[in-house]
């Protein structure tokens, strides 16, 4: 069994903050006497990750997903609980833990603007002691990776968004850490360049075996890279497991596709679905081709009452789309099971 990199047990992280109301006054007041209130961040959390897993964390703003990363890399002490990362305690902060994380973040940047992105990569060179012939192997490996060999000599402040997470990239695997914590790397980038990191995000953990966190809220890079994803809402783990479970685990329906022989009208497709009771909604109708949203429980009744009663052409079942189970969670705030 391969061995835990990361190992998080009862996770709490709480804050404590002002409140005072609006105006002078209640300003004034607050100098001599301060209200607080307690925030959860994050409640009770506790998960494992094997060295080599690409884990995908997700959750709506507010979650607890960035208060988490921040526990794990060392930046935030938590409130109670236990973490344990490459065996060290994250916010001990020692050298030889420090030497083996990097964090790459998709809203901040570590570029110097005036200078080109060569002279601060032998900076942070420098910085992790990094041996020179390892650091120009992985220099040049992490350069053929991201395709940026005109970059390297060129102002920062010249680039575009896209080209500056890729210099970002490559300040935070020059030391070859053994995790890596992504907090929305593909933040604001096009949708083509967005599919270039993703590409470069798989083929270096495949060559590499670092382990990978995941922290974005475009769910095409979760479906990309993630085979397993962490699902936290108002500081709580709700799901952790395979990403093609979530939807049957957290989506209390399935979708039902048909194909019809004659011209048929959604009325009658609907009676039919709902003759003898049961439930289901119409959610697309294109020239005899049906989507039906029915209850999970319910689906093989409504299933076998359609081909019974339907001349049915063409028939699936399907789990519904991963994008549309994690909007439901985050709209609804709860998870039906």
């Amino acid at each position: 069994m391969t061995e835990s990199q990361i190992v998080v047990k009862n996770l709490c992280k709480t804050y404590r903050v002002p409140e005072r109301e609006a105006g002078v006054g209640a300003a004034l007041k607050s100098l001599v006497h301060r209200v607080y209130r307690d925030v959860e961040a994050v409640r009770d959390v506790s998960f494992e990750i094997a060295r080599g897993e690409f884990v995908g964390f997700i959750g709506p703003n507010g979650a607890g997903k960035t208060t988490t990363l921040k526990v794990l890399s060392g930046l935030l002490h938590p409130t109670s609980g236990e973490v344990r990362v490459l065996g060290f305690t994250p916010w001990a902060r020692q050298h030889d833990y420090l030497r083996r994380i990097s964090m790459v973040l998709g809203n901040k940047s570590q570029m110097l603007w005036d200078i080109p992105p060569l002279d601060s990569f032998n900076v942070l060179g420098d910085i992790y002691h990094v041996p020179p012939a390892e650091f120009k192997s992985t220099l040049d490996e992490l350069v053929a990776l991201l395709e940026m060999e005109e970059l390297l000599t060129k102002p920062v402040r010249n680039f575009s968004l896209g080209e500056r997470m890729k210099c970002e990239l490559v300040a935070g695997l020059l030391h070859r850490p053994d995790v890596l914590f992504l907090d929305e790397p593909t933040l604001g980038l096009d949708v083509s360049m967005q599919a270039r990191l993703r590409r470069f995000f798989a083929e270096y953990n495949r060559r590499s075996g670092v382990t990978v966190i995941l922290t974005s809220h475009y769910m095409a890079d979760v479906v990309a890279l993630c085979p397993r994803v962490i699902l936290i809402h108002h500081g709580q783990l709700l799901y952790d497991g395979a990403l093609h479970g979530l939807a049957e685990k957290l989506a209390p329906f399935k979708l039902i596709r048909l194909a019809l022989r004659n011209g048929h009208t959604t009325e009658e497709v609907l009676h039919s679905a709902h003759n003898g009771g049961g439930d289901a909604e119409m959610l697309e109708y294109d020239d005899n081709h049906f989507t039906l949203r029915v209850p999970r429980a319910e689906t093989p009744t409504i299933a076998a009452r359609l081909l019974n009663t339907l001349p049915v052409v063409d028939f699936a079942v399907e789990d519904p789309p991963i994008e549309a189970v994690i909007d439901q969670i985050y709209q609804e705030g709860k998870v039906e099971v």
